[in-house]
């Protein structure tokens, strides 16, 4: 089967397995890539996240990452959710995380997609991602047409936002590559301007995760900054400020995933269900999700710092 035809193959069986976009890029070294890296993580943008100073080679060759590598294969898989927590008072989770966790969900849509590749065009060797290993996930979809990287420093299409996961499949299979999309974000400074913080530098594509809401109420494991007590706007888990304020997500269409459906005793705690939350209640509400990632005596803290007793 010549490139042409194995392109299109691939695209039609991502297309039906219900990804929102898939696109192509040729596996090879990373040149501009690995000097931004460098120099953000030279910066100490990366604050107590170590693991992304480590395999630096690996993330910005996936050569060296799954040997034999010719294709990069990018996949966009939707989450967004248009339904709110029914308590206006509660602290916030990020939107990605209220159904279960995506790495799995999205893992497990991969080995389906390789195993019909398989069936349709033949072996295929290589390895799935799912912000699971050093890949520069975000830099590959750039690269592969799905959307460019936004002011926020999220990736964004024109026609379907920003709330949605990343995926790659690194193959050995020769194909057809896309072309990156030009920058859509011209004057706009909505992001910027919203984040309460200010962890997104002032003329944007800079983020200093260190000052981010997500990074402090999920990567962060020491107390909170003071600095932060008053601007975390009630989120206790993430933060999809910059997201909610972008234009382009006025074109976010409903997930169809009915893994990422939220509980709906989740959705319906009160502020003091909140604060007086016990850890059978985490274990049993966050069992399949995300959230386990900040683990019970992180999410305690996060709402403690909130204040939310005042």
């Amino acid at each position: 089967m010549n490139k042409k035809v194995s392109t299109a193959k691939i695209k039609q069986l991502a297309d039906e397995l219900g990804f929102l976009s898939v696109g192509i890029s040729k596996a090879q070294f990373m040149e501009p890539e690995a000097r931004r890296l460098e120099e953000w993580l030279y910066s100490g943008h990366h604050g107590k996240m170590t693991y992304m100073e480590n395999h630096f080679d690996k993330r910005v060759d996936p050569t060296k990452l799954v040997p034999g590598a010719k294709s990069v294969v990018s996949l966009a898989y939707n989450y967004y959710n248009p339904t709110t927590q029914k308590d206006p008072e509660s602290p916030k989770i990020s939107m990605y995380a209220f159904g279960e966790d995506y790495h799995k969900v999205v893992k497990n849509k991969l080995f389906d997609f390789v195993s019909r590749i398989e069936e349709t065009i033949g072996a295929v060797h290589g390895r799935c991602f799912v912000d699971s290993a050093p890949v520069l996930e975000r830099d590959w979809a750039k690269r592969s047409g799905l959307g460019w990287v936004g002011k926020h420093t999220l990736l964004l299409s024109k026609k379907k936002g920003s709330f949605f996961f990343l995926a790659e499949l690194i193959i050995d299979l020769e194909l057809e590559y896309d072309h990156p999309e030009s920058d859509h974000c011209g004057s706009c400074t909505r992001c910027i301007d919203a984040c309460p913080t200010d962890a997104i530098s002032p003329n944007g594509y800079i983020l200093d995760a260190t000052r981010c809401i997500s990074y402090l109420t999920i990567e962060l494991k020491d107390e909170l900054p003071t600095e932060f007590q008053d601007q975390m706007e009630n989120w206790m888990f993430g933060c999809d400020i910059c997201q909610e304020v972008c234009p382009w997500n006025r074109f976010s269409a409903e997930h169809q995933e009915e893994a990422f459906t939220p509980d709906k005793e989740l959705m319906s705690m009160k502020k003091k269900e909140w604060i007086e939350i016990t850890e059978d209640t985490f274990d049993r509400l966050f069992k399949k999700s995300a959230v386990t990632r900040t683990k019970y005596n992180g999410l305690k803290r996060n709402i403690k710092f909130l204040d939310l007793t005042s």
